[in-house]
């Protein structure tokens, strides 16, 4: 492990109001550094997923059930990866989260050079074989993925004070993003240098094939950097910058008891993202399909102009991603006392994109739409995890977190199980997913104001 890390850096002595210290930037970044390939990986997934099945001969109705599997891997993932880590100390395999940034990044490395392929293995086009083939990897790459993400979280929690710690989930939101342009923005730029964009009936394109490649190796390189980059608090000193005993995360842990325990805001702040995260499981689900039939005029999936809306929903997904880059840059500069008007007013932007997507027939009017989307992404990424932490005492910080990803990965479910009344209630156009997202995520921006930050002594 480096000697360029957190500890060597810091003193016990530079005491803030959670008892933890001043970090340098430096630290900071690394801490959250392997973000970056991590997102890259779930917006591959995200922004090409609806595009893979229904290309490998999934019908639109029944999309909702491989969207599924994602937030129901994340659900059972994150909450164990959480109470584990919580009891790990492993310095030889970087600590208590890094172990799992290790094993998740090398299973998600695998499995995205798989998800691809779904419709090359010969299993024929629309074959139960090949969407079953495609879900299972799915799965996987949303579990190892999840497995992977957990440790940025919880080391964020972990190791940075109350007074840096919008600055760190700002610096991951940035980080986020920037994984998400290059990951949205890759099968666009493919085509553009003269790879295949079109393939034989059931077969995904090279290029969305050879974006997953280059993801991966983005993966495994940025999560080397945090590995080697970082080294985390030991147990004595974690339970000495908390103000805890070290036998608090060695004992208990009962997630129920937890839950029942858990300060108000982690409920309050659970509401506002289960609004949130409604609207955006339909924006993942419909995205490519509403833009080829509102843009391009067909709904057919095997067809060019199908597979150009697909790559111009990357575009579009990158621009979402560029404008949550920047607004995460605001809202990092935000003082605390204004945290939840811009939260609020972020989410009403982003209402006001998904409704404009169901009235826009232009693709260049939709960088707009996307534009108002990508600053809703930025509160939901900036927001959330800095007032719940705010609020948790450091004992049982990883269980915490996991546990609160019910928060993002509950709603999803809903969403999608909601999706085989809704979307033929709303005359099975997929366009029409997205007013009713708008009017989520406006409902989202109204319950922000439930909340009451709360701040540990």
């Amino acid at each position: 492990m480096s000697e360029n890390t957190a500890t060597a850096t810091t003193t016990p002595t530079e005491k803030h109001k959670s008892g933890l210290p001043t970090l340098s930037a430096s630290t900071i970044w690394m801490i959250n550094f392997g973000f970056l390939g991590v997102q890259t990986a779930f917006t591959l997934q995200s922004s090409q997923m609806s595009r893979i099945f229904q290309t490998i001969g999934a019908d639109p109705n029944s999309l909702g059930w491989f969207f599924i599997l994602p937030p129901l891997a994340g659900l059972i993932v994150q909450p164990i990866v959480g109470y584990y880590s919580d009891r790990t100390w492993a310095p030889k395999f970087g600590g208590r989260r890094l172990p799992y940034l290790l094993l998740g990044t090398i299973v998600a490395v695998i499995v995205m050079c798989l998800l691809p392929n779904s419709g090359s293995m010969g299993f024929g086009y629309a074959s139960l074989a090949a969407l079953l083939f495609g879900a299972i990897t799915v799965a996987f790459l949303d579990l190892s993925s999840n497995v992977a993400m957990q440790p940025f979280k919880m080391m964020v929690g972990d190791m940075v004070n109350d007074d840096q710690k919008s600055y760190a989930y700002g610096i991951q939101s940035f980080l986020s993003n920037t994984g998400a342009v290059l990951a949205a923005i890759l099968p666009f730029l493919f085509a553009a240098i003269g790879i295949a964009n079109t393939a034989s009936k059931g077969v995904v394109p090279a290029t969305v094939k050879v974006a997953f490649y280059v993801g991966a190796v983005l993966l495994v390189i940025t999560s080397l950097f945090t590995i080697f980059r970082v080294k985390e608090y030991d147990p004595d000193t974690y339970a000495k910058y908390h103000g805890i005993t070290k036998e608090d995360n060695a004992e208990g842990g009962n997630w129920w008891t937890l839950l029942k325990s858990a300060p108000k805001v982690f409920w309050t702040v659970t509401l506002v993202q289960f609004f949130c995260w409604v609207a955006f499981q339909y924006l993942w689900t419909y995205s490519a399909g509403a833009i080829a039939s509102n843009v391009w005029h067909t709904t057919n999936a095997a067809s060019a102009g199908y597979q150009a809306a697909g790559n111009w929903y990357g575009v579009l997904a990158a621009v979402q991603s560029i404008a949550a880059v920047a607004w995460s840059y605001l809202l990092a500069k935000l003082p605390n006392k204004v945290h939840k008007l811009g939260y609020a007013g972020s989410l009403g932007l982003g209402a006001l994109g998904f409704i404009s997507v169901f009235f826009l027939h232009n693709q260049y009017a939709l960088i707009v739409s996307f534009i108002l989307v990508g600053i809703a992404w930025a509160a939901m990424n900036t927001y959330p995890l800095t007032m719940v932490t705010n609020a948790l005492s450091g004992a049982h910080m990883g269980t915490y977190l996991g546990l609160f990803n019910g928060s993002i990965c509950l709603p999803q479910i809903v969403a999608s199980l909601a999706s085989f009344a809704l979307f033929p209630l709303l005359g099975g156009a997929q366009a029409n997913m997205f007013l009713l997202g708008g009017i989520i995520m406006a409902i989202g921006a109204l319950s922000v104001f439930t909340i009451k930050e709360t701040y540990r002594a």
